[in-house]
Formats: structure tokens, C-alpha cells, sequence
């Protein structure tokens, strides 16, 4: 069984006195990709330091919400120099976060518009945060096209009415922990009627910890449990869940292609 934990922050802070033992155990568990994300100038490098040492890892790099503040006129060159390598698959996570008060809603919308248009110029997907901003990431995508390239709703918490404009525009959605949590009943909905072929799971770890470690750090291996219960709710077996969304995974970064050109 082979399992693509799609969205996970190895370079976190949480990991530094345990890194490689992580990896290790999501490999032991049969997670055999992952997508690394870069959001900020300090985890933008991390994240390109483990898609060098590790064959498995993929980066997703970006400039997050939350940091857009931050972000400064030469950064967006970075970002698109740094695109250049193959194992970069996408541009994110990007998007709108209305939960944290930390940059203006106006420059967080700047920021946005100018990395779909980045990834509109590369032909690369984007991966989207989405934080109490539903209607106008929706809005924001339409107006920038932002179904030329398509890309992934990560972590997916939206109503099923948001989900199927998401869908329109050609994205897939991903799920992760609170799946997994008793109370959590709009994401199971919104799962139970996600066509199979889009759909994607990941963790965010160190975020977004899935039962049973649910208070705890969350780690890439724990995608199993994620998995499980993406299955349970599609009333699938777990190894047609992992087939399915690692099959997904590897079609929407593109990283079937990429391995097939380096073999």
C-alpha cells in the first residue's frame, strides 16, 4: 500500500530534534511521496534543502496569507526562479486567512492575484489556504482565471455549495485531520459527495493532529489515519483509498512525469 501525504511542514520548529526519525516512520508506515510547503522566506529554503536530500520529497512553495505583509517586490522573482527545479510541483500555499489578524485583507488580496498570475505564467498549480474567507477566494479565483492551471484546496473546510464552485473551476480538494473528528460533520458531508478522482489527503503536520493523537504533534505517517477514515466515509477499502488518492496526487503535481524523466 503506497500513501501521499500531500501537504506536510517537515521543516517545522517541531521537528528540529527529530527530523529524519519522522521521515523515517512516515516511509515505515507507506507514505511514499510527500509535498513539502514553503510559505515564508524562512521556510522556503528548509523546504528546498529536503527536496535535495530526499527523492520522495516535492515542494510546494509560496507566500502564505498570513506572511503577505511580509512580502516584498523581489520575492515574487524568487519564488519563480526557484520554480525552475523540477521537484517544485506547485505555487503555495496561497490564499486568504481571516482568522489571524496579521496582514490587511487588501494586501492580502494583492499577494494572491500576483502568484496566480505567477503560476498562470509557469503553467503550475497552485495549492490554496482558506481561512474564513470562502466567498471571496472564490471570487478571487474566478476574476484571475485561476482554472487555467487548477491546483488544490488544501485542507478543505468549506460548504459543500463552496466545494462544487471549487470543483467547477477544476480543483481538487484535500482533507486532513478533522476527518478524522467525532464532531466534525461539514468535511465528512462535503467528502461524501467529492467525486473519487478529486480527491487528496494530507496531514499539515505538525498541524491538524487526526485521532487518536489529537492534542499531540501531528507527523506524516499519521496520513494512514486520514486515509482510514476518507475510506470508511466512502465506504471503500483503506487500499483502494490509497491507490486512488496517491494516483490523484502524483497526476495533479505532475510527478509521475517528472520521475519518468529522471529514471
Amino acid at each position: 500500500m503506497q500513501l501521499f501525504d500531500t501537504h506536510t511542514h517537515l521543516d517545522a520548529s517541531q521537528f528540529k530534534e527529530d527530523q529524519e526519525q519522522v521521515i523515517a516512520r512516515a516511509v515505515e508506515a507507506g507514505v511514499t511521496r510527500m509535498v513539502n510547503v514553503g510559505f515564508n522566506r524562512e521556510t522556503i529554503p528548509t523546504t528546498m534543502e529536503l527536496v535535495e536530500k530526499y527523492d520522495f520529497i516535492y515542494a510546494a512553495i509560496g507566500w502564505h496569507p498570513v506572511d503577505a505583509i511580509d512580502m516584498k517586490e523581489g520575492d515574487l522573482e524568487w519564488i519563480a526562479e526557484l520554480c525552475k527545479h523540477d521537484k517544485v510541483v506547485a505555487i503555495g500555499e496561497i490564499g486568504l486567512d481571516y482568522y489571524w489578524d496579521t496582514s490587511p485583507k487588501d494586501i492580502q488580496h494583492q499577494v494572491l492575484r500576483r502568484q496566480i498570475g505567477l503560476a498562470r505564467e509557469l503553467s503550475m498549480p497552485i495549492v490554496i489556504h482558506n481561512r474564513d474567507a470562502h466567498e471571496d477566494i472564490v471570487k478571487i479565483l474566478r476574476e484571475e482565471k485561476a482554472g487555467d492551471v487548477g491546483g488544490i484546496m488544501h485542507s478543505f473546510s468549506g460548504s459543500w455549495e463552496t466545494a462544487k464552485l471549487c470543483l467547477d473551476m477544476g480543483f481538487h480538494l484535500s482533507f486532513g485531520g478533522p476527518i478524522t473528528f467525532k464532531n466534525a460533520r461539514q468535511p465528512k458531508e462535503v467528502l461524501e459527495k467529492v467525486p473519487l478522482d478529486r480527491l487528496l489527503i494530507e496531514t499539515d503536520a505538525p498541524y491538524l493532529t487526526p485521532h487518536p493523537f489529537r492534542g499531540k504533534r501531528n507527523e506524516s505517517a499519521y496520513v494512514k489515519y486520514v486515509a482510514e477514515a476518507a475510506a470508511d466515509i466512502k465506504g471503500i477499502s483503506l487500499e483502494e483509498m490509497a491507490e486512488i488518492t496517491t494516483k490523484n496526487g502524483l497526476e495533479r503535481f505532475g510527478i509521475v512525469s517528472k520521475e519518468e524523466k529522471t529514471s
